[in-house]
């Protein structure tokens, strides 16, 4: 790159985050078909299974970021993101036990679920490289990698549609963790799109970040891959 090369303002910074939107996994065909109502059962299950490893290491990204950080600020508000899905107790609340007591609503035992032996290879790797690429890239690119967080609110409102509407045999004790996510994932996107286009004033930091959330792209994308295999070979 030419380090001569003007930075993007900050609208076509912007703009250029929010077009990554194309890559996005909702526009994957096991997304489709799961919108569709045309899963099934088994395959319902097994992307819960798989969902809930990388919902468990989520916590794991966030931890990265913050020993990553020397903003104390940043640091004050980040760890919230680990409290929110971690719980703040063990009363049973937060997005892990939300996302458990999905797996129990569609008929799974939590000890499946835990000791995950239904987490398949692809997902494992991919998961497992993202907490890896936060851990050793600056702090602020593993901010911008969590931006895929500005396009989750329309996809989670689309599949809470499709799981009442399409899977009724889900039980509707299920659908807490998007009931209440949706609010704060848009929440949590607006913060770290800000603090993005805060730090990221330069063209190589930009680029940097856009690569980011390419990369993060790239990974979800590549587990519902592995999960479209998966129903193939058992097809």
């Amino acid at each position: 790159m030419d380090i001569t090369t003007p930075p993007r303002t900050r609208q076509e910074f912007e703009a250029a985050l929010q077009a990554l939107s194309a890559q996005y996994w909702d526009k994957h065909p096991f997304h489709s078909r799961l919108h569709d109502g045309a899963l099934t059962e088994d395959e319902v299950r097994r992307w819960i299974a798989n969902r809930w490893y990388y919902q468990k290491c989520l916590p794991q990204k966030d931890a990265a970021i913050l020993a990553n950080c020397p903003d104390i600020q940043v640091r004050r508000r980040w760890v919230e993101r680990i409290r929110y899905q971690d719980g703040r107790d063990d009363t049973g609340s937060g997005g892990l036990e939300e996302w458990l007591a999905l797996a129990t609503a569609a008929g799974m035992k939590r000890a499946e679920v835990l000791d995950e032996r239904l987490v398949l290879p692809g997902v494992r790797f991919a998961t497992d490289a993202y907490v890896h690429f936060a851990r050793v890239r600056p702090w602020t690119e593993a901010v911008a990698a969590s931006l895929t967080e500005l396009f989750a609110p329309e996809l989670m409102r689309t599949r809470l549609t499709a799981l009442r509407e399409h899977y009724p045999w889900i039980h509707s004790s299920g659908h807490q963790y998007f009931d209440r996510r949706i609010e704060a994932a848009s929440s949590d996107a607006a913060h770290a799109l800000d603090l993005v286009l805060e730090n990221c004033t330069t063209r190589e930091r930009q680029d940097a970040a856009l690569a980011a959330l390419e990369f993060k792209c790239g990974l979800l994308w590549s587990m519902l891959d592995a999960l479209d295999r998966a129903a193939r070979a058992e097809g």
